[in-house]
């Protein structure tokens, strides 16, 4: 038997199984995935993760391995700057800056970090029961038996169906690409990740190494022209963003839907705990999805130190937690709205070249700050 069971070794299982080795805790982590791939192309980890990361003593191999961002701009389709948070002033303050890396890079890190022999690969779960312990059976034909049970199975957790049965997905009806692409960018967007704003779609790209760009690009559903290619969709965007299309391997493409999950009133059941987006998937508009797993992964840690009830942590843990996550999703779904806007952009970037620097600087550090 298992004390302690992780089912899911995305970014937030991963971290989570590092907090718990830091707390000399015995555990086990489950992955439906033959193998830890490069799914999902590239990430960026923002300052309030690199400082979780710092204290794991992981920061620099992160560093190292991705490339470290001082910069995030918003603009409109030829470039012109609507918005620019230059967050010098909170590197120095929080010791840690921005970091973009290819997903698979940062996962093999965390993997390795745990020791490979904690990771269950080929284990995708099936059904979980509870007698006096958890059951957990998997599509493999193995059964085991868990005391403590984390979820960090993303969006569609199969934890949250099944235990607490809750949980409704909403779609924000816009498409996403996501691509790498080897690229030469312009020395100014070296250190820097821009995301420019059009009509019903916009586009976003960031080096995350010496050769590799990563980029997305959203476009709303019914502004969508489906007989043409990607790169038509963008024929009004900047020559750089087709030029980085253009030189984009269909391989290294992948599409999603836009998703998010409504609040549900409990993370937690008797010795069950649901962490990320297993709890609290948002849209990616704010880049904190991973952030907020790691976050969370923290936080437990953190209460660990002081307590190993675990239903008394997993109650701390929600309180401390809900109304920050709760913030993010709510604004990352409205920033998601107001951006992709199809008519009415000229005023909405007009009003937005009004915001003060220090006003996102503000709300750059209600995010990036922790909680304990």
């Amino acid at each position: 038997m298992n004390s302690i069971s992780i089912i899911g070794a995305g970014i937030g299982g991963l971290t989570l199984g590092n907090i718990l080795k830091q707390q000399q805790l015995d555990f086990s982590i489950y992955e439906s995935a033959p193998e830890i791939k490069p799914v999902g192309a590239g990430i960026m980890m923002a300052v309030n993760a690199m400082q979780i990361f710092d204290k794991l003593g992981l920061k620099e191999k992160i560093e190292n391995a991705g490339n470290k961002v001082h910069g995030i701009s918003i603009t409109d389709e030829s470039l012109k700057p609507i918005t620019k948070t230059n967050i010098a002033v909170l590197e120095k303050k929080y010791s840690s800056c921005n970091v973009a890396i290819h997903r698979a890079e940062l996962q093999k890190i965390l993997a390795e970090n745990i020791g490979y022999e904690k990771i269950q690969l080929n284990h995708s779960l099936r059904k979980i029961e509870k007698k006096e312990n958890y059951i957990l059976d998997f599509e493999n034909g193995i059964q085991t038996e868990s005391e403590i049970v984390f979820g960090a199975d993303g969006i569609k957790s199969n934890i949250r169906n099944q235990i607490l049965q809750t949980g409704s997905i909403r779609n924000a009806g816009q498409k996403c690409w996501r691509g790498l692409v080897e690229f030469d960018l312009p020395e100014q967007f070296n250190q820097e990740a821009i995301e420019m704003w059009g009509k019903g779609k916009r586009f976003g790209f960031v080096k995350i190494s010496e050769k590799k760009v990563y980029w997305y690009a959203l476009v709303n559903e019914r502004k969508h022209k489906r007989y043409f290619s990607l790169a038509e969709n963008f024929s009004e965007f900047h020559p750089l963003i087709l030029h980085i299309l253009n030189a984009t391997l269909k391989e290294n493409m992948i599409l999603n839907d836009i998703t998010d999950l409504s609040p549900i009133p409990s993370w937690h059941s008797d010795h069950l705990c649901l962490i990320g987006d297993a709890a609290h998937a948002t849209t990616p508009n704010m880049g904190q999805g991973a952030c907020q797993a790691i976050e969370d992964a923290y936080i437990i840690g953190k209460l660990l130190e002081n307590s190993r009830d675990f239903n008394k942590v997993f109650g701390e843990f929600q309180k401390i937690r809900r109304k920050k996550v709760d913030y993010i999703v709510d604004t990352s779904w409205k920033i998601g709205k107001i951006s992709q806007w199809e008519k009415g952009n000229a005023l909405r970037n007009f009003f937005m070249r009004l915001i003060p620097e220090s006003t996102h600087q503000k709300l750059a550090e209600k995010i990036i700050r922790l909680e304990m």
